[in-house]
């Protein structure tokens, strides 16, 4: 079907473009029922209503009371209550309707009962405390636009106006179909042990099931398609025939297994392949007819940045409303934080950085760091605070500059400890206790060293060390007394711990020392510099006459346990 390739590599606002030229709102009606408390989310107006009734429909009272003649109640007054016999006064409730034998009502406490008389302490004047008819709406008046959102303001409006139905755009209807060999059903992932050598659960789908009901808007999953071009090609032109938006999960990269270009390519106009933006830059679009083909990214950072910035515009556009990327509705950021970067961070030129980000507040200043930034990583993405976008023009972000950050939980950051240290499980589970107690607990795993660092930097409010002294033999005593002799410190003992070597069940390579790990061969992770199991590690391979070169794996890096 193309008769053009795609452009690639493009910054955002040019790809946004190419699509606004060639998808148009859907401009179709529908009916929602207003009385089923269902479909309200995120819904607006179709057309401009006119009220079909006057609010109120009948004179009504603005008071409980004695609906009355403002005649009968002349000069009357606490001293010289006006005497009104039976029949000449009735009483009403606030919103009841007022007799149009009557011209005012009187206030319950301005009154009292002489037998069946009433006693009136206080003159009443013409329309005292009734509402005409029509006061707050006059039939046929304008009551909403087009455009204006159903929210829970304007459909009691609507209802008490005689509408039981309101005429709003079409939701764009839109499927995700899931692509990949490697992938299983997430059912399935979660009956089993989870060990099969190179499978990966299904779970964008999940993901963007939940973002499009927060965004309001219906999204069905398609089964698991294998990585076959003519399959993927099948189940996207049925699609097609169906919905109003077609997505496809992976198969954006160029490899061999990668058909999501070539499907696209074959049955859209294509728009573009790769978007200047980090994660998310695999993205593809095309368009047939008005019905956008969109293949986002496998990796699931890569997923979720694309459907903020393309998929939640590209909606909105469809629904009629006002649209460009705009991250933070995408997000969901009820709040924008303003804080101090913890660290100096480097981006690539010309690309719009996406940074997952925790937060913390000490002594009154608020800063922020980075979170593990692999697209793969879902652990980064929920255990985040919030997010923070670099510019395409931005290449360095020193330490301590300004960074604001889109907040995705609400934290309060004055019960936040900000821990930085050694990294241990314990430590991990102490977080929940900490929320028990009214607090929270935010975990930067830097090392002892780091952590002590950090600490003396007034960068943390605590942090933990096991930092052995080989030249004395003692644990972290030496390093501690490093710290500013003029700030008081606290020492607490938290806990004691073993360390030795994991290895596999069995160990089957026969690993006892380091002296075991240089002959044999054996593969090795190790720790950060500064942290206290790699300061323990090069003391035991000095001690033993090893030079780490020997080691399997020495410059094998893992930041935790």
């Amino acid at each position: 079907m193309a008769l053009v390739t795609f452009k690639e590599n493009l910054d955002l606002l040019t790809a946004w473009s190419l699509i606004e030229t060639r998808v148009r709102p859907l401009d179709e009606l529908e009916q929602i029922d207003l009385l089923s408390f269902e479909g309200y989310q995120t819904r607006i107006l179709g057309v401009d209503v006119l009220s079909r009734r006057n609010l109120p429909q009948y004179p009504a009272s603005a008071v409980d009371g004695f609906a009355l003649k403002a005649s009968d109640t002349a000069n009357a007054s606490p001293r010289t209550p006006a005497r009104i016999p039976e029949g000449s006064y009735g009483w009403v409730n606030t919103g009841g309707g007022v007799d149009r034998a009557f011209d005012s009502v009187v206030m319950v406490e301005d009154t009292s009962m002489d037998g069946s008389a009433l006693l009136v302490a206080k003159m009443t004047t013409k329309g005292e405390n009734i509402r005409p008819e029509g006061e707050d709406v006059t039939k046929g008046q304008v009551i909403a636009r087009r455009g204006d959102p159903l929210d829970a303001f304007l459909i009691p409006l609507l209802i008490a106006s005689g509408y039981s139905t309101a005429s709003v755009p079409r939701l764009p209807r839109t499927i995700f179909i899931p692509t990949g060999d490697e992938i299983i059903p997430a059912a399935e992932w979660v009956r089993g042990d989870g060990g099969e050598w190179g499978r990966v659960p299904e779970t964008n789908s999940y993901m963007l099931k939940k973002l499009f009901q927060d965004w309001g808007f219906p999204l069905e999953i398609h089964g698991l398609v294998r990585d076959d071009e003519g399959l993927i090609r099948e189940a996207a032109l049925k699609s097609l025939e169906v919905y109003d938006l077609v997505i496809i999960g992976a198969g954006t990269a160029k490899g061999k297994r990668d058909h999501s270009a070539e499907v696209i390519e074959k049955l859209s106009d294509p728009l573009f392949r790769g978007v200047r933006m980090k994660p998310g830059r695999p993205v593809i679009a095309g368009v047939r007819g008005n019905k956008p083909l969109v293949a986002l990214p496998g990796f699931p950072m890569s997923a979720l940045v694309t459907c903020w910035s393309i998929i939640n515009p590209l909606l909105k556009r469809l629904y009629g409303e006002t649209s460009a990327p705009a991250p933070e509705e995408a997000v969901g950021s009820a709040e924008t934080l303003n804080t101090k970067f913890l660290l100096h961070h480097s981006s690539q030129p010309g690309v719009l950085e996406w940074l997952r980000i925790k937060c913390g507040e000490i002594d009154g200043t608020i800063y922020s760091w980075p979170l593990p930034a692999g697209a793969s990583s879902t652990f980064s993405i929920a255990d985040a605070d919030g997010f923070a976008i670099l510019a395409p023009s931005t290449l360095e972000v020193p330490k301590g500059s300004d960074i604001r950050i889109l907040l995705r939980k609400k934290v309060d950051l004055k019960k936040r400890i900000v821990y930085q240290g050694s990294n241990d499980p314990a430590i991990e589970r102490i977080v929940s206790y900490v929320r028990k107690r009214g607090g929270d607990l935010a975990i930067r795993s830097v090392g002892s060293l780091g952590g002590l660092s950090a600490l003396a930097r007034g960068e943390g409010h605590v942090a933990s060390c096991h930092l052995l002294d080989p030249e004395k033999g003692v644990y972290n005593d030496s390093y501690i007394e490093r710290l500013d002799e003029t700030r008081s410190w606290r020492r607490i003992k938290l806990f004691k711990r073993q360390q030795g070597f994991l290895v596999r069940k069995g160990n089957p390579a026969g690993i006892h020392s380091v002296k075991d790990l240089a002959v044999t061969g054996a593969f090795f992770v190790n720790r950060q510099p500064g942290a206290g199991t790699r300061v323990l590690f090069d003391h035991l391979l000095k001690e033993a006459g090893i030079d780490p070169g020997l080691i399997n794996g020495y410059d094998n890096i893992a930041i935790t346990h």
